[in-house]
């Protein structure tokens, strides 16, 4: 059997003021440990601004063998060259959001805590499915909390990976990724951490690797 694997995936904070600066922060981050993907999850701005967040992104996200992967917005997602595309309940189809950026791009869905949500999503050619939150969260407004059971749960039927965010730290990591989490999508317990993010990404690939040795043993 194959062992099982469960790897970072960042999420930028919601604002960027200093794009300089962040690219200076985030390529540390990235030196720091394994993260297979970041977000661009930028609120409540241009579009023209996310362009130029992109376009610091892009380079050194994919200098290190990262994805990224635009929230919400197909469109951008397909016209600034990103890998892929989040999208949300309320975010518009999977079926349209699949025919902006094609085939070759991922797609991911928020399922909230419904397995039913996920596995319509599945079915309809979803990439992968995110469940959350798990824990508060100040990053955005939560709606739902999951249990990690429904992480368990969704390993022994499915084959599309899942996501767990919401709240998640290097505190707390370890639970979500014995429970069964493809990834684990992280924002302010990486940006906000007290020892910086570099220190933080150490810390939670750490906690990620203490949890699959819990699954992988079966406690």
């Amino acid at each position: 059997m194959a062992q099982p694997l469960c790897r970072l995936y960042l999420i930028t904070p919601p604002r960027l003021d200093d794009l300089a600066a962040f690219g200076h922060t985030l390529a540390h981050a990235l030196d720091a440990g394994d993260v297979a993907a970041l977000q661009i999850r930028l609120k409540d701005v241009g579009d023209d601004i996310i362009a130029a967040a992109t376009d610091v992104i892009l380079p050194i996200a994919h200098a290190r063998g990262v994805a990224v992967i635009m929230n919400d917005r197909p469109d951008l997602a397909a016209r600034l060259g990103c890998d892929g595309v989040h999208i949300g309940q309320t975010d518009g189809s999977l079926a349209e959001a699949r025919r902006i950026v094609g085939p070759e791009r991922m797609v991911g869905v928020t399922c909230h805590d419904s397995l039913h949500l996920a596995m319509e999503a599945a079915e309809g050619g979803a990439d992968y499915v995110a469940f959350g939150a798990f824990f508060p969260t100040s990053t955005k407004e939560a709606s739902t909390r999951a249990d990690p059971e429904i992480l368990t749960g969704w390993q022994a039927d499915m084959v599309v990976p899942c996501v767990a965010i919401g709240g998640i730290t290097a505190e707390n990591a370890r639970g979500l990724a014995a429970a069964g989490a493809d990834f684990l999508a992280v924002s302010a317990g990486v940006w906000a951490h007290a020892d910086g993010p570099a220190a933080a990404v150490n810390a939670l690939n750490a906690e990620i690797a203490a949890g699959l040795a819990e699954r992988a043993a079966g406690k």
